[in-house]
């Protein structure tokens, strides 16, 4: 699920965005009696992670909150930007990728207010029974790497912390689309995914598996991933608008926890691009997972943690992967529920 996106795709959904944005401006409200047009940008194609937006527009959540909602892709220069310009008032983001827009003498003008998981979910995964089942059995066995400058400081850190040498991983690029069928193909020995996708689908798949995930290695790593995230200007000029939004998001989400499996329906259902086609098995069985990650312990969606977020934050300062300190900076709580 990380971010190439198709050509036939992107030329869809360079139209439809063309058409939102001359329909939706900045999300200005209309004359009394009209809604709120709120346009809404995805990081990738519909998945589980995206089910509670899904759920709150079909089931009019957003409608009886007098919005009026659209779900876009995101164009080539990225979710983020897209809502930073104004051209969509909400987006989805990671906690890790997030810094790079904050890290800035001018950082771009947007701030997560929301989790749409509680924990990081993402983990190693490697063929079963070949000693990759803890962070040390990466030494000396190959590895498909984005080449992110966190994500290989993260695996640097856990692998040496947990005895192995992480200078004698081979990395290779990775262009694996298929995590699981790439590892019965021992095209690689491991890879990162996100496993409430790549995990389940080596089940859906048949994959003998082993796993094992960042935020259970260290708890500094159990950083936000994925987040909504909102435009400033739009959260300045139209904080009850941005409430209303959250709010019947937070209801779309409570639906998906208590109903994963009409969840998931509701998801293939308003899938617009075509991705999910042929994947119904692996969307009910990533919904009948990720359900149980959207809620916190006190069964309320959406709140940061402000020590988890700092946690993280801190951490990638003092590895210099930020040239300034972005604790307590980048997110607010104060558009949820109450």
């Amino acid at each position: 699920m990380k971010k190439n996106l198709s050509k036939i795709v992107s030329a869809v959904l360079c139209i439809a965005m063309i058409l939102a944005f001359t329909a939706c401006g900045s999300g200005d409200s209309a004359d009394e009696g009209e809604k709120t047009k709120i346009t809404f940008c995805l990081d990738w194609t519909p998945n589980t992670n995206h089910t509670g937006l899904y759920v709150a527009l079909a089931n009019g959540y957003y409608d009886e909150a007098g919005l009026d909602v659209e779900i876009v892709q995101p164009p080539e220069n990225g979710a983020t930007t897209m809502c930073a310009s104004g051209q969509a008032q909400f987006a989805v983001e990671a906690q890790d990728t997030f810094a790079a827009a904050l890290d800035s003498d001018e950082p771009m003008a947007v701030t997560s207010v929301a989790a749409i998981l509680q924990h990081n979910t993402s983990c190693i995964m490697a063929r079963a029974g070949e000693g990759l089942d803890r962070p040390a059995g990466l030494t000396g066995k190959t590895y498909s790497t984005w080449d992110s400058p966190i994500e290989l400081a993260m695996l640097k850190k856990v692998v040496n912390d947990d005895g192995g040498d992480f200078d004698k991983i081979n990395l290779i690029s990775n262009n694996i689309t298929d995590e699981p069928a790439a590892l019965a193909a021992k095209q690689t020995d491991a890879i990162w995914v996100f496993y409430g996708w790549g995990g389940i689908n080596a089940d859906v798949e048949g994959v003998d598996v082993d796993t094992w995930f960042f935020g259970d290695v260290d708890e500094a790593l159990d950083y936000y991933t994925p987040v909504i995230i909102a435009n400033d200007e739009f959260l300045k000029e139209y904080p009850e608008e941005a409430k209303a939004f959250l709010e019947a998001t937070a209801k779309g989400y409570e639906y998906a926890a208590e109903n994963p499996e009409e969840a998931a329906q509701i998801l293939i259902d308003g899938d617009e691009t075509g991705s999910l086609t042929g994947c119904e098995e692996l969307v009910k069985k990533s919904q009948a997972y990720i359900s149980g990650q959207y809620l916190n312990e006190e069964g309320k969606w959406g709140v940061i943690d402000e020590a988890r977020w700092n946690r993280f934050y801190s951490w990638l300062y003092e590895e210099k992967l930020t040239s300034t300190d972005l604790t307590g900076k980048g997110f607010s709580n104060d558009y949820l529920p109450q």
